[in-house]
């Protein structure tokens, strides 16, 4: 399943980066956490770009036989959830992003780069 997780971990990249997502953090959790492989984060400098964003990464991983298990929040909010199992999906507004600070949380993880997930 290691291999299932990696790729969909990098579809949400792709599909976030071309969106124009900011700051895309890819943490992988599986040692520390039994939640999920990764955690993927990312924001939006506006919320119709948080629902493009949203959009791009469930019609990606959608294409790829991935659907989510359940997404938590409002398209318009300012921040969405996307859980697919392996991987978690956060989906910010830029200002609740910094309030959550979710990378500080989820420090003992393990930053992954957008050349690991090749």
């Amino acid at each position: 399943m290691a291999d299932e997780s990696k790729l969909m971990a990098k579809l949400a990249y792709k599909a976030l980066e071309d969106k124009k997502a900011e700051d895309i953090k890819v943490i992988e959790i599986s040692t520390i956490s039994i939640l999920a492989d990764y955690f993927i984060i990312a924001n939006g400098n506006s919320s119709s770009q948080v629902e493009a964003m949203v959009d791009a990464v469930e019609d990606g991983l959608a294409q790829n036989g991935f659907e989510p298990k359940r997404v938590e929040g409002v398209r318009s909010s300012g921040w969405v959830l996307m859980d697919y199992g392996d991987i978690v999906v956060h989906i910010f507004s830029k200002e609740d992003r910094l309030f959550y600070d979710l990378e500080r949380i989820w420090r003992d993880g393990r930053d992954i780069g957008k050349e690991d997930l090749v």
